[in-house]
């Protein structure tokens, strides 16, 4: 190992602790890196030199597929992703540009940060010149001399990016500890003093080598990056430390429990040494504590550089570790470990066969049960907290930790409720929390997973949940928080109206004179909404959490008493800024009035066009489907998504950074499924119906229901102004007109899978069961989508006929392949929820099959679904997006509605509006 006396040697600008300035990347959203944050992971897969599928795809410009590779890295959780087009085969300036630009347009790769990688300066320009939000440069260094490493520096600076600095000067590599540092001062003195580069955008990458190779002058490969990176945080201030880590264990291709070993080792002491970013496939990662304890010595001996022999030791072990270290067994060795390492073992691995025996066993080696809850079980779960906040654990293996932890402190309440009778001074009471978090879904809404899944996140960190459950009113809201007297409130919703009962809340809790900071989520939430229509209610902390990853760090900073007030101040500022450029952004944007819209509406040929008369008109009802023929019809990407796993189905199965547990999770709803589908433990039913229909007054649609009586669907229309001949799209759009004197139809359907999931939720939660609890709520949601979609088949081919010979897989009915449309109320094409109001009419959905809708017109039970039947050839999904006051005007003047309930109900829709 180094002389770490040689740390002092260097420089005197010694980095003092709290002074440090965050390197600020963006792409549509910030990367803000801090002391604080945890490793950044950056995704390599779009680089032709490290992805062979990549390669081929750009050679064969077929963008599209190579796009959805960038997707895949960011959906696996990369926060950055590096992209390089050095190939000889291709043009890489101009595979640069257009991968780039066509990026822009995908909103959902286009939110990390880019890293441009070339080593052709032509390509790092023109990648420059098109790359959206602040980027990382990969790279600049020394090796054509002082003067070109000046001028590249200061272009990257004007064009506002940062910069990775390789240790390589016109020598060479560096490939020692001394060589590294020379570089590594002698680059950060001319950027910082010479070229005036900020210090906080320089990224150090002070090469990672192999080790173990055999070669005497490889064994310090790794301890001296180590060592280097220690050094260059140390005397570099503010500066960032990057590496490609699969480099340090290429003498091992072909055994994965070595490598995975070996990458976890290095990072381990890495990141301890200030290694805060690079290039990591944590697929071939293994946790540093699981590592097998003699595996665990001879590779720290290597890494370390700890013996003469240490090569030759691994390279004799490595013989005698085969399979793969994801291998599952049953293993109970762990049994014979220690009392503190079985009990957080369990709550790691979400492991509950002992925890009650092992609880009882640290109870009667205290002096008050409480000690057990506050010493053993907060210290197994803080190590489940550092593992998920840096990205070691997934969501649903938390969720599974939290029921072990529920299973072993109900197992102590009876001692502590009787050691509290025991000590009339009061000892032995409640355990102290880190916080106090009110959660609630508010008034109107029905759903609570992610509400769930943050509030047992947050309770596995050490804050005190009080959950008000669903559909809570304000006035509730308000009182439970100065009751309880808590440190945080949570509001959550997935319907459309919930967002104005969130803006509400807040105008009430400033009008009350509330401080405590408010905690918004949801899938209809956003950080737009918040920004533009929440946070000016409230003139203290408003933050938009958008998974439950999150909010462990967003709680954390907002009740740490060194960092909340910065953070608070942080977040207002951001929040104003961003308000600022939403409003700026929404002005440029052009409008037409509803005439003008509906004079440029989707025209239709309807002279030579014969509707399809359904096989049945009326209405049908379905009283007790059969579970077990939805099955197959089971979309589970949105199920993955649901616990923050994100990827497609079934390709997620073999993800390299969530497999292993989207597999495990799998397999468990897989058992659940059985369970519910053979003992029929959840009921579902339907109620459709299938009317002739025309379009009057141009966005009408007037439907012919049960016993003659007409019944009109108020649809609205696109008002963004269209260039190059593209319609302004309605849903009457795709319905005959009634001058056109043709017979058309449509339909109308609620289905249901709820009834039976609260009581099966609740009896879970009885057993202290909240991962089964969020199951069977996902599955039921599940089930109701896959009834959706078995319906609407049945329609197409046998109800309404008009599709009778369609044969479709299930992946082809997932991708909408499907001739015609069931859009939904309060979904893009038709964003009025209101319309539910008149299918429910029509359907007799209440009286029927018992659906009710709240008074935010929620469905209830919450897995339900419910929409319309198009079933013209040339009908499709669209956004309406936004539209004019003069539309909200006619559609209240259509619909018989004062004009403020118009405005309430499409007020998320009007321009100007988040």
């Amino acid at each position: 190992m180094p002389d770490t006396n040689r740390i002092e040697t260097h420089s005197e600008n010694t980095v003092q602790e709290g002074d440090s300035k965050p390197l600020r990347l963006s792409g549509l959203e910030p990367l803000v890196v801090t002391a604080e944050s945890n490793f950044i992971n950056v995704g390599e897969r779009t680089n032709v030199a490290g992805s062979r599928k990549f390669l081929r795809l750009i050679k064969e410009e077929n963008f599209e597929e190579a796009l959805s590779i960038a997707r895949h890295q960011v959906e696996g959780g990369a926060q950055i992703i590096d992209i390089n087009m050095d190939d000889g085969l291709i043009d890489g300036k101009e595979a640069m540009v257009k991968f780039l630009n066509l990026i822009v347009s995908e909103p959902d790769i286009a939110r990390v940060p880019i890293m441009i990688d070339s080593s052709k300066w032509d390509i790092i320009e023109a990648g420059l010149q098109v790359v959206q939000g602040k980027c990382v440069v990969n790279s600049i260094s020394l090796k054509e001399g002082e003067a070109e490493f000046k001028r590249q520096a200061k272009l990257i600076h004007r064009y506002g990016a940062a910069v990775i600095v390789m240790a390589f000067d016109e020598v060479g590599q560096a490939d020692t500890y001394e060589r590294r540092i020379e570089i590594a001062e002698r680059s950060y003195r001319i950027l910082v003093d010479e070229v005036g580069f900020p210090a906080e955008d320089i990224i150090f990458d002070l090469n990672i080598f192999p080790v173990a190779t055999g070669m005497e002058e490889h064994r310090k490969n790794a301890i001296d990056f180590i060592e280097g990176t220690r050094w260059v945080r140390q005397n570099l201030p503010h500066c960032s430390v990057s590496g490609g880590v699969s480099n340090v264990s290429f003498s091992f291709r072909g055994n994965n429990p070595v490598r995975e070993a070996m990458h976890s080792v290095f990072l381990y002491h890495a990141i301890e040494a200030g290694m805060n970013m690079g290039i990591v496939n944590p697929a071939l990662l293994e946790v540093y504590d699981d590592i097998p304890k003699d595996l665990l010595e001879h590779v720290e001996d290597v890494i370390l550089d700890r013996r003469d022999d240490a090569t030759e030791r691994l390279l004799a072990f490595a013989e005698t570790v085969v399979g793969t270290a994801k291998e599952s067994k049953v293993d109970l060795s762990w049994r014979e470990a220690p009392l503190q390492d079985r009990i957080t073992r369990a709550l790691v691995k979400g492991l509950d066969e002992y925890i009650e025996t092992d609880v009882e066993e640290a109870r009667s080696a205290v002096a008050s049960p409480i000690e057990v809850i506050e010493g053993h079980l907060m210290t197994g779960m803080n190590v489940v907290g550092d593992l998920f906040g840096s990205g070691k654990m997934f969501l649903p293996q938390v969720v599974k930790s939290a029921r072990v932890m529920k299973k072993a402190v109900a197992y102590l309440l009876p001692f502590i409720e009787e050691h509290k009778k025991a000590s009339p001074l009061g000892t032995g009471g409640a355990p102290a929390h880190a916080g106090k978090v009110l959660m609630a879904t508010v008034k109107g809404d029905v759903h609570d997973i992610g509400k769930n899944i943050v509030s047992v996140v947050l309770a596995c960190n050490n804050y005190e949940i009080v959950d008000l459950g669903v559909m809570v009113p304000p006035e509730k809201i308000i009182a439970a928080a100065k009751e309880e007297q808590v440190d945080i409130i949570g509001l959550s919703g997935l319907i459309t109206p919930s967002l104005d009962e969130m803006v509400f809340l807040a105008k009430e809790m400033e009008r009350q004179g509330f401080s405590v900071p408010l905690l918004i989520g949801g899938a209809t939430t956003s950080k737009a909404h918040t920004a533009v229509k929440i946070d000016p209610m409230y003139s203290h902390a408003v933050v938009h959490v958008n998974d439950a990853s999150r909010a462990v760090t967003v709680v954390g900073d907002l009740l740490n008493h060194d960092k909340r007030d910065g953070y608070k101040k942080e977040i207002k500022l951001d929040y104003e800024s961003f308000r600022e450029r939403f409003l700026s952004r929404s002005k440029h944007k052009e409008y037409v009035t509803i005439a003008q819209a509906r004079a440029n509406k989707f025209q239709l040929d309807w002279s030579d066009y014969v509707p399809k008369k359904p096989k049945n008109t009326g209405v049908g009802v379905i009283e007790d489907q059969d579970l077990s023929e939805l099955l197959p019809y089971i979309d589970w990407t949105p199920f993955f998504r649901s616990w923050d796993l994100h990827g497609k189905f079934p390709e997620i199965l073999t993800d390299k950074v969530v497999g292993t547990q989207a597999t495990e999770l799998y397999e468990d709803a897989q058992k659940m499924l059985q369970e519910i589908v053979s003992g029929k433990k959840l009921k579902a039913k339907a109620v459709f119906g299938l009317f002739p229909a025309q379009t009057v007054d141009d966005d009408d649609i007037e439907i012919q229901g049960p016993e003659n009586q007409k019944y009109h669907f108020r649809t609205l229309r696109q008002q963004l102004k269209k260039h190059g001949g593209k319609p302004n799209f309605a849903l009457a759009d795709f319905v005959a007109p009634r001058e056109s004197g043709i017979q058309d139809y449509m339909g109308a359907f609620c289905v249901t899978a709820g009834f039976g999931t609260r009581e099966l939720a609740e009896a879970y939660e009885a057993q202290h069961d909240d991962y089964n609890s969020i199951m069977v709520k996902a599955l039921a949601d599940r089930l109701a989508e896959a009834y959706a979609e078995f319906l609407h088949k049945e329609v197409r081919t046998r109800y309404w006929g008009y599709a009778a010979d369609e044969h479709l897989d299930n992946t082809a009915l997932i991708a909408e392949q499907y001739k015609g449309i069931r859009p939904a109320p309060g979904y893009p094409a038709c964003p009025d929820h209101l319309e539910k109001e008149t299918l429910w009419e029509l359907l007799r959905v209440k009286e029927t099959i018992g659906v009710e809708l709240t008074d935010s017109l929620a469905m209830w039970p919450a897995a339900s679904v419910s929409g319309y039947y198009f079933g013209h050839p040339e009908s499709r999904y669209f956004g309406v997006g936004k539209i004019k006051p003069d539309q909200v005007a006619d559609f209240a003047e259509r619909k018989g509605i004062p004009l403020e309930k118009a405005e309430k109900w499409l007020a998320p829709n009007i321009v100007g509006s988040s």
